[in-house]
């Protein structure tokens, strides 16, 4: 049986979900869908689009969040990542930080579901790839006295008509004043029958589900209803939660891969990019929790967080040391 990409995927995160933390993940999942950090369409016009853009090939399937609200300045982004080669293009009308809301982009774009609407269509005539919207349910100062699917609904339509074709839902409102971003993602109430409900609605739209998914099993409990979960925070706090997910969410028969294993996979990627002058730190951080819940992870930890802001450090003293941690694990 083939599964949509989108089966199951990790969230874009601002700091987290750049390139290393991908190339790390694929170590341990090939079909995870996967995103970038969000992108604000006026870095990518205006500033190093190879920087910014480039990926490693082994990070497909990969998509491209953009932040922005300028229909014109978004077109202009979509132009120039069609020569990187991603999968697809995804507009952020749900992050509720600060300097996002203050840039009138993210959440903010809620305040207007036309500008969503002509975002997308401009994104859509500039892309070859399928081009998604990811949201939360409403902004609460737009809907106080509703649960806000209406809203939900009437933007969805909007999006529809420019053949938008899948759209991620946070599971909770926005506030856009008032709350942090850690609040925004506990304090407004999660509403997983909603998203349920949204999809029943819009049975031709791919719609997929996010917001404090922490595992496999609740992934699969929300693929019942939706036809995609998207896992946040969890993924980061513990990647091995994703070794399983080709087996248990794909139904692959590949072999899981061990977390010895994934490490020494990451060692000639570690290597190459040292000798290009990369600090190991930008990379190595991403393993922190690799070994979470397992006897030895506060060994694993130290280790690493000794080892990677060394100065003057080489690869070869680099991999001594992990040689040496990653060894008590397999005795």
């Amino acid at each position: 049986m083939t599964f949509l990409p989108c089966r199951l995927s990790v969230a874009p995160m601002m700091d987290w979900t750049d390139r290393h933390f991908r190339y790390f993940i694929r170590r341990l999942s090939k079909s995870v869908q996967l995103y970038s950090e969000m992108i604000t369409a006026s870095a990518v016009v205006f500033g190093d689009d190879e920087k910014l853009l480039s990926f490693d090939p082994q990070e497909h399937n990969l998509i491209l969040q953009l932040g922005g609200s300028d229909p014109e300045l978004l077109a202009k982004a979509c132009q120039k990542a069609q020569a990187f080669d991603y999968d697809g293009l995804n507009l952020n009308a749900g992050c509720p930080s600060e300097r996002v809301s203050s840039g009138s982009f993210g959440a903010s774009l809620r305040k207007d579901p036309q500008l969503i609407a002509d975002c997308l269509s401009a994104m859509r005539e500039n892309s070859k790839v399928p081009v998604s919207l990811k949201t939360r349910i409403a902004l609460e100062e737009m809907t106080p006295d509703s649960d806000g699917f209406e809203d939900l609904c009437r933007c969805a339509e909007l999006a529809q008509k420019t053949g938008c074709r899948e759209i991620i839902v946070h599971a909770r409102k926005a506030k856009l004043k008032g709350l942090t971003p850690k609040q925004n993602r506990e304090r407004p109430a999660l509403n997983y029958d909603l998203v349920y409900r949204f999809k029943q609605t819009f049975p031709d739209l791919i719609v997929s589900i996010n917001g404090n998914i922490d595992s496999l099993d609740a992934a699969l409990k929300h693929l019942n209803h939706v036809d995609g979960a998207m896992i946040g925070r969890a993924a980061y706090g513990n990647p091995y939660l994703l070794a399983q997910a080709d087996q248990k969410i794909f139904n692959a028969s590949t072999p899981i891969v061990t977390r010895v294993q994934a490490v020494r996979e990451m060692m000639p990627y570690l290597e190459k990019n040292m000798i290009e002058g990369l600090r190991p730190h930008i990379i190595m951080k991403h393993w922190l929790n690799l070994f979470k819940g397992c006897p030895g992870a506060v060994l694993w930890r130290r280790t690493l967080t000794q080892i990677m802001f060394l100065e003057n450090c080489n690869f070869k003293s680099v991999a001594e040391s992990l040689n040496k941690v990653i060894s008590s694990f397999e005795n």
